[in-house]
């Protein structure tokens, strides 16, 4: 089932973002929790706080270690691997699961990035900024 003009969720300061209700699971644990994540069309990668990793029951700096620009500079990241499930952001009900795939836990981060490589590649996305809407949808 696809999200079809789904409405932006605003953020404060007149900041509105197209944000997708998951949850993260590790698959090697089972360990998982609920947030949600933004949709990130700049962002190469998906990111996950790295205060999140305990959570889901990973060794933080076990991961493979790499150097990642951004915004604020270069900064390091911690691969391991996971699986999402998105959860449609007003009926709640399981619409795609994501499986096991390479999610980079940054330290610094506040907030999940649904990036390019690892989440977008795999759906047709459609986003009206004008209208603060977007859609998404598997091929």
């Amino acid at each position: 089932m696809p999200i079809r003009d789904c409405p932006f969720t605003y953020c404060g300061n007149g900041i509105y973002r197209p944000i997708l209700p998951i949850r993260i699971i590790n698959p090697h644990t089972g360990m998982s929790y609920r947030t949600t994540g933004i949709i990130d069309t700049g962002a190469d990668e998906c990111a996950i706080p790295a205060a999140n990793a305990v959570i889901l029951g990973h060794n933080l700096q076990s991961g493979q270690t790499k150097s990642i620009r951004t915004g604020n500079g270069l900064t390091a990241a911690y691969a391991h691997t996971t699986k999402f499930e998105i959860y449609h952001p007003e009926s709640g009900e399981l619409l795609y699961t994501v499986p096991d795939t390479p999610i980079d836990f940054m330290p610094n981060l506040h907030v999940v990035l649904l990036g390019v490589n690892s989440f977008l590649s795999r759906f047709i996305l459609a986003i009206d900024y004008p209208a603060k809407r977007f859609s998404i949808k598997y091929p």
